[in-house]
């Protein structure tokens, strides 16, 4: 158990299914709530992180130490609310010091609900999660420092977990709508596509914008469906693609509903490109199997070979299932693997252009490594629509 400080009464703690218990000082939200504990490592993007909607469920410790030094602006939001459940980070979150700031990471998620603590041994944390694997956690911040340790733990170890669980259904869109804002650029940040482009069909698990934004840099006029959408809902919007967003939960679970609206889609020979759960969707109809990790993969500095090309590319990762690389079929080929545990991180169809990769290309992490999918993505919608 960790000591708290012999001078400051601890106003949060953060308690383990093992009944390890760490103290220290909240922020954000006051209240309790149970999730799984990962970690990232990325030096920037906290509030990238905490909006992607693959972070349902989750609770995220930051390994870098300087958490909030850069502030909030909502042009940084991958989503229009926070999703991880809360923050654990080494110190409180600095002043913000940064020419694009608008607000103060500690007001931003006192605002919308998030429970976090600072003051946590970030690195002995970490330690333990790569160890006994991602636990299970309860996270409670009371100003006046009164905490049920015991309540605590036993709400943690209560939690039925990821396994099994479909969380995509609670993060994604209740009805279709329409994507034309692109990469931003300097100096006039989000601009917007208005010429006629490729027709893609977007399927939202727990889509990222910057993804959305992407596709539409790359030539697209995408159409965003509910992660529920049928193989029919897509074939009629005639599309010239689909597309397999980003999700949470256990991509089993999600699989009961997605898998036979892929497979419709397939029958029809359309080029399709997935994104971490939409990778692992797309892997599951075509016969292969998901596994739970460790403790996953989360951080901007993962490094992936591209096993057709030979080259290394630096990638941003989230994801705490994987596909079962023995599990792929006849035709279908493993095409990127993780430099880190050799995992699989990405696949291919042999004989038509459906492709997908675990990790997020979209994040920038290297920065342009791996923006080229995209393109793929589009030429292969340009060369349907020309044959």
């Amino acid at each position: 158990m960790a000591a708290a400080s012999p001078t400051t009464k601890p106003t949060a703690c953060l308690a383990l299914a093992d009944g390890t218990v760490f103290y220290g000082k909240g922020f954000g939200a006051v209240g309790e709530t149970v999730a799984e504990l990962v970690f990232n490592t990325a030096m920037t993007g906290y509030q990238e992180i905490m909006t992607d909607p693959s972070y349902a469920g989750q609770i995220v410790t930051f390994t870098f130490p300087h958490v909030g030094n850069v502030g909030v602006t909502p042009e940084d939001d991958e989503t229009a609310q926070p999703v991880a459940a809360g923050m654990v980070v080494k110190w409180d979150p600095t002043e913000p010091s940064n020419w694009r700031a608008t607000g103060e990471l500690t007001q931003w998620l006192l605002a919308r609900g998030r429970i976090c603590i600072g003051g946590i041994d970030t690195r002995r944390l970490t330690r333990a999660i790569r160890q006994q694997g991602a636990p299970h956690v309860a996270l409670a911040h009371d100003p006046k420092g009164r905490f049920d340790i015991a309540a605590l733990v036993a709400r943690a170890r209560a939690w039925r977990g990821l396994v099994g669980l479909d969380l995509a259904k609670d993060v994604t869109c209740t009805q279709s709508y329409r994507w034309d804002e692109m990469r931003w650029a300097w100096p006039e940040g989000y601009a917007k596509r208005t010429e006629p482009g490729l027709k893609v069909v977007a399927i939202d698990y727990g889509a990222k914008r910057n993804i959305l934004r992407c596709l539409a840099s790359a030539g697209c006029d995408v159409t965003v469906l509910p992660a529920t959408a049928t193989a029919e809902d897509v074939l009629a919007l005639n599309p010239d693609g689909v597309f397999l967003s980003n999700g949470p939960g256990d991509p089993a679970a999600t699989g009961a509903y997605a898998v036979p609206m892929i497979r419709g889609v397939l029958e029809k020979d359309l080029p399709v490109f997935g994104i971490c759960l939409g990778h692992q969707m797309l892997a599951l109809a075509l016969g292969a199997r998901t596994v739970k990790m460790n403790h996953g993969h989360h951080g901007a500095n993962h490094p992936v070979k591209d096993l057709e090309t030979g080259k290394v590319e630096i990638t941003s990762m989230n994801h705490g299932f994987t596909v079962d690389s023995q599990t792929l079929p006849a035709g279908v080929k493993e095409t990127h693997v993780s430099l880190f545990d050799g995992s699989n991180c990405g696949i291919r169809m042999e004989d038509r252009p459906v492709f997908s990769v675990q990790y997020h290309p979209e994040a920038s992490p290297g920065p342009q490594d791996s923006y080229y999918l995209f393109d793929r993505f589009a030429a292969a919608m340009r060369a349907r629509r020309a044959a």
